[in-house]
């Protein structure tokens, strides 16, 4: 399933276009609407989708995400849960899939576990934000063996030599850049800086680079992808999204402000 992450960014790169992941947080109303909202956020113009695994302590995620965090576990969501709405919105939703989370729900599910069930849900690449290139080898080797990417995150405090550890650590798939030092939807990100840092990391690693946190619109999404034919491959949005999420009130609407906020992304980063 590498292969079609590959895919869809040198789809991206021949036609001068960046990649649009959005985030959502899964069980964020509830399992089922999640499936919808997925689905809508493609339909909408999404190229990649980050599956959120809910967690009780997001260390990385700023108090939206935390809430839907919050929400999401009070309704039942687990990692198995997660990779059944993966399973479901792969049914229609035809781009890849990120589970993207933190490494307590993989230890305690087992990894031996999860893995091919996540290869068999659809999804093409996991990243997993506390999970040191150090201690995670059995997990990436795993994964390797499903065919599944391990994404690595890289941040404005990141030197050479903890890429060099990165890059021993055998990435694949894509890298993601933090583009502030914090949580996601807290700081002012240096978005501009960001995407040239993304150009520099792509040029050293060998693989496509998107640039998260702190996207909240067009302009911000413009602002980070920079250039055609320079700068990220692409943005992530998250926190905006869940926010779009959590203000709605009706799944009705919900899946309009979904819709609405990712076709205005993709508007952007297209320039139209």
């Amino acid at each position: 399933m590498t292969a079609r992450l590959d895919d869809c960014f040198s789809t991206l790169r021949a036609a001068g276009r960046k990649a649009l992941v959005a985030y959502l947080c899964v069980g964020d109303p509830s399992l089922e609407e999640s499936v919808e909202l997925c689905v809508a956020a493609a339909r909408a113009g999404a190229d990649l989708l980050e599956l959120g695994v809910p967690f009780s302590d997001p260390t990385a995620d700023g108090p939206a995400i935390a809430r839907a965090s919050q929400r999401a576990i009070r309704g039942g969501a687990t990692i198995l849960r997660v990779l059944e709405v993966a399973a479901e919105v792969g049914r229609t939703a035809h781009v890849p899939m990120v589970l993207f989370g933190y490494y307590n729900p993989i230890l305690v599910t087992g990894e031996a576990r999860v893995v091919p069930l996540a290869a068999g849900a659809g999804i093409d690449a996991m990243l997993v934000v506390d999970l040191p290139p150090e201690e995670g080898e059995t997990l990436r080797t795993a994964a390797a063996g499903a065919g599944v990417a391990m994404i690595p995150l890289v941040t404005p405090t990141t030197d050479a030599a903890r890429l060099d550890a990165i890059s021993a650590a055998r990435p694949s798939g894509f890298m993601y850049y933090v583009s502030v030092t914090g949580v996601t939807g807290v700081a002012a990100p240096a978005l501009a800086r960001a995407s040239t840092e993304a150009a520099r990391l792509r040029a050293r690693m060998r693989l496509p680079v998107v640039v998260g946190f702190g996207i909240d619109g067009p302009a911000a999404a413009r602002e980070a992808a920079g250039p055609r034919g320079g700068g990220a491959d692409g943005i992530v949005v998250g926190t905006a999204i869940v926010r779009r999420i959590e203000e709605a009130s009706s799944p009705a609407a919900r899946v309009l402000a979904v819709r609405s906020l990712v076709s205005d992304l993709r508007a952007a980063l297209d320039g139209s």
